[in-house]
């Protein structure tokens, strides 16, 4: 007798994202539960279960959700204010202004919400997160549907969020208090950089995150600038420092990871780390390019992030992936660095296992969460089709995502959000726009 699931998915090919990276022509995946029940070909599928709903994708490829390791959602809003500056007058004379006059809960939970759709749309189906008001996003993240690791950003110096690092640290440990447990939601503790959080502050932070046994994300040798800042104040570079003060493990994630030295790369891969490589961002704000061919080859588990909106200017996953293989290829001078097949692991797989998440989500094996994409194939730029994986790496984009599943729950289907009004978010962005231009100079950059 055949077992009853909620799903049979068909398509062209099915992407398990498996440690084989196989590819199933003509393959299907079964959804029980809100998890994976089963992958295959469509005939063995279909021979053993019975689904309430069948979803036949001719033309199609499905594969597992994408993972973006490195972002900060609610500056979504200020996308394109500050933009052609380097980092640290981007955020000293714009950014942080910017910060200090709107942020708060409205602010960031309506920001989350246009970045979870923009996010969704694009095929990203769980985002890592540092940021401010922390609840606010995660139930905007909630109510979209998304899978959010949402981190609560820790500083040495006052914001709209706290006064003191004491109070960063309060807000963390009541975002952990309110969210650990949830199905889609995962609290983490974020202090930002070691540029702006003492060594001290970064030692809190992580005897924080152990004791609540949650994920920390910090920024890690962003700029030259931030490397020669930490070496005038402490003797050794940022990477050097907090591995002095056992601040780096398997639990942290690393973003950006620019400047390393061959030594600080064996650190790295030594205690595990988890790197989010935003290249798009650090070409936009000149900061360099990550050396991610020889981290790969030491063995560091490098991810890919967007990074905030503000310094992107997007969210998608698919375009980091087409951008890091191309450049990568050309610094390198070998045109076999950074294959397909690479960046998809490290879109998918290897994101969900740098944020803890590995047995949950990240590829369509059964037991795990049925997060997952259906992207269309029958689009003029991408006929005709010789290597599945090299069209998801260099040829699709974004709005090739037709329909995207989190947890076993439909939450996009014909390019339509079935969670939330589109147009009711977009109208917000609108409001909030005026709001600021309304009610500060902050975003008019005088260069």
């Amino acid at each position: 007798m055949k077992k009853r699931v909620e799903y049979i998915i068909s398509a062209d090919y099915v992407l398990p994202m498996d440690e084989e990276l196989s590819v199933i022509s003509g393959g299907a995946v079964a959804v029980s539960g809100g998890e994976v029940a089963a992958v295959g070909p469509e005939a063995e599928i279909v021979a053993a279960f019975d689904a309430a709903r069948r979803i036949d994708a001719p033309c199609s490829v499905l594969l597992p959700g994408l993972v973006n390791t490195h972002t900060h959602v609610p500056m979504v809003y200020f996308r394109g204010m500050a933009d052609d500056i380097p980092l640290k007058a981007w955020l000293e004379n714009h950014i942080w202004p910017a910060e200090g006059a709107w942020l708060g809960d409205d602010f960031c939970g309506d920001a989350a919400e246009l970045a979870c759709l923009e996010m969704l749309k694009a095929g990203v189906t769980c985002y890592n997160d540092m940021y401010f008001f922390g609840d606010a996003i995660a139930r905007a993240t909630k109510k979209i549907g998304m899978r959010g690791v949402v981190g609560a950003g820790i500083l040495d110096f006052p914001s709209r969020s706290g006064s003191n690092t004491g109070d960063y640290l309060a807000n963390a440990e009541t975002l952990i208090n309110d969210w650990k447990g949830d199905d889609l939601i995962v609290p983490c503790v974020a202090p930002h950089a070691p540029y702006t959080c003492c060594p001290e502050s970064m030692t809190k932070a992580r005897l924080l995150a152990e004791k609540h046994d949650v994920p920390l994300h910090a920024h890690l040798s962003e700029t030259a600038w931030e490397v020669g800042e930490i070496l005038s104040r402490y003797g050794k570079t940022p990477i050097e420092l907090l591995d002095s003060i056992g601040f780096l493990s398997e639990h942290v994630v690393a973003a950006h990871c620019v400047h390393p030295t061959e030594a600080e790369i064996g650190i790295l891969a030594k205690r595990r780390v988890g790197v989010a490589h935003c290249i798009e961002s650090n070409l936009k704000l000149a900061s360099g390019i990550a050396p991610v061919a020889k981290m790969l080859a030491s063995g560091v588990r490098v991810t890919f992030g967007t990074d905030g909106a503000a310094s992107n200017n997007d969210l998608s996953i698919f375009s980091e992936m087409s951008t890091a293989a191309k450049v990568h290829k050309a610094v390198a001078g070998d045109p076999t660095v950074l294959d397909s097949r690479t960046v998809l692991a490290m879109a998918t797989r290897w994101g969900a296992e740098a944020l803890g998440l590995g047995r949950v989500t990240g590829s369509l094996e059964p037991g795990k969460s049925a997060d997952m994409i259906i992207v269309g194939l029958n689009r003029p730029h991408l006929v005709p089709l010789y290597d599945i994986y090299s069209h998801l790496a260099y040829a699709v984009n974004a709005a090739d995502v037709n329909t995207v599943m989190v947890a076993g729950r439909i939450v996009v289907e014909n390019r339509g959000l079935l969670t939330a009004d589109e147009g009711e978010i977009i109208e917000k962005a609108g409001m909030w726009r005026e709001k600021i231009l309304e009610g500060s100079n902050v975003c008019r950059v005088d260069r």
